[in-house]
This record gives structure tokens, sequence and C-alpha cells, in this order.
């Protein structure tokens, strides 16, 4: 027991200079301090910015369609313009005017003659190239070239057939012809019929002034003595003297009947099996009761 109490004894002796050692070497830490981190700057953004992808656009287009510049409408929307000008205009015009008209004076050569080469392929156009030493010239074409009185029963009399002219077909090219109208009919040179709405004159044919008689006056006073009975007993007239109404020779057509397929008849018998074997069979009906 001594020898074990030793060695207790030497093993915490031991035990508490190793702990005195420990203890000594231990420091304290010290207290850090919160540093205050730095601020971005636009220049370290800037460079951020900088390093990141740039991804490429597609656009929504398809790789074959040249680009949009927007010199095609632009050249439609100027001859609409164009063509509005000369319709206004009873004078055939220069390219020079028009270009003035559309302040398109100070445009590039090539744009001019790409005008120039629309007006004189439109279909509304009339084009007379430059001859002895003058500009050629632009003007409207409209569906008649009649912008005259004499002009239009010119037209009118050279005509083959009674068939009129549309008004508004005249009016495209030549703004007052209403006025010119109601002169000629007044005239007795034309025959017009008019809208009920508004009064304006729709269709024109030439009054040919020969087909123009008068009637005797005493057969006009026989004319108008004759009255035509009322609406409810024109019927009744026209039964009278032998004249049917239409309403009474219509025919009635009558309903088709639908024929009903004959229902088959049952045999009174029964089914009859077995006459294939009606030769070697026998007959015992007899033998019922």
């Amino acid at each position: 027991m001594s020898y074990l109490q030793g060695k207790v004894q030497s093993f915490s002796a031991n035990l508490g200079s190793v702990a005195g050692k420990i203890s000594n070497k231990r420091t304290v830490a010290p207290s850090l301090k919160p540093v205050p981190s730095p601020s971005p700057s636009q220049a370290s953004d800037a460079s951020k910015n900088d390093l990141k992808r740039k991804r490429p656009v597609h656009p929504d287009v398809p790789y074959s369609q040249p680009k949009d510049t927007g010199v095609g409408q632009e050249l439609m929307t100027q001859m609409t313009y164009a063509v509005e000008f000369l319709k206004n205009k009873n004078t055939p015009q220069t390219l020079a005017d028009i270009l003035s008209y559309l302040s398109l004076q100070t445009r590039d050569d090539q744009f001019k003659r790409k005008i120039q080469l629309i007006l004189t392929n439109h279909q509304k156009v009339s084009y007379e190239p430059k001859a002895n030493g003058t500009p050629a010239l632009f003007s409207y074409r409209p569906p008649h070239n009649i912008r005259s009185a004499e002009s239009l029963l010119r037209h009118l009399q050279s005509q083959r057939t009674a068939e009129g002219l549309s008004v508004k077909e005249l009016k495209d090219g030549w703004p007052n012809v209403e006025d010119e109208i109601d002169q000629l009919e007044l005239e007795g040179k034309l025959l017009v019929t008019r809208n009920k709405k508004d009064n304006h004159a729709r269709m024109v044919w030439p009054n040919d002034p020969s087909l123009n008689f008068e009637v005797d006056e005493e057969f006009q006073k026989i004319w108008h003595k004759i009255k035509l009975p009322e609406a409810d007993a024109l019927a009744e007239e026209l039964e009278r003297e032998g004249l049917t109404p239409a309403r009474k020779n219509r025919v009635i057509k009558k309903p088709m009947k639908i024929q009903e397929k004959p229902k088959r008849k049952t045999r009174a018998g029964g089914k009859t099996t077995n006459v294939h074997m009606a030769g070697v069979l026998k007959d015992f009906s007899h033998l019922r009761k």
C-alpha cells in the first residue's frame, strides 16, 4: 500500500506543476476594434461593370432581311402628297415644283431620281417628257379627261351607247363640275339624276333637243280628266274589266304526301321450318288433340 500511495503523491505533484506552467503561458488576446470598410468608389463600380460580360442583342428579324431605313415608307407617303398636289392643280407641274411643294429640294440626287421614276410610271399621273428645252411635265390623270362643259358635251355626244357618266368620277379630275352641270341642266343640254338625301347630281346623260316635242293642250286636258280609282277599289275595277289580279292566278302547290310503307303480314301458321325436307318427313299434324 505504501508503494501505491507514493505513486499517487508523485503523480499529484507532477500534475500541479504542469498546471502552473500552462496558466503562466496563457496570454490575453487584445480587444479588436471594428475597422470601417472602405466605401466603393465610382471607379470601382465602373470597372466591375466593364468586367461583366455583355450579351449580344438579337433583333426579332430574319438575318436575310435588309435593314429597315424607312426610305420605302417615306417614298410612298411623298407619292400620296404629290398625287394630291397634282390633282388640285389644273395645269401640268415640273419636278422642281413638286419637290418644292414637298420641301424636298435639299435631298440628294438619288432620292430625287426615285421620286421622278415613280411619278413617271404612276397610273394616276400623266408624264410629258421634256422637248425643245422645256422641262418634263407631270399632271393628274383622272378616269375621264374632262375639265370643261364643252368637253363634257363632246364626250357624251361621241358615245355609241346611252350610258351615262358618274358625277363622282367627273369630280375626281374636275372639282367644280356640279356648278357646270346645274347650268347645263337649266339650258336643257343635260339630263341629270340626283340623290334624294342632298340633291347632289349623281349621273348625267346628253339631252337630245330633237326628241323634245310639245303635246297639244287639248290632249293634255283629256289625259288629266281620266281619274284612276282608289287603291282599294283598283282590284274590283280590274275584275270588272275582265282582268284578273295576279294573286288569283297563282298556282298553289299541294304538299307532297309521304307514302307509308305497307306493313308486313304475319302468317297464321307460324314459322315453317324444314321446307327442304317436305318430301322426306311425314305429316303427323292430324294426330294433334
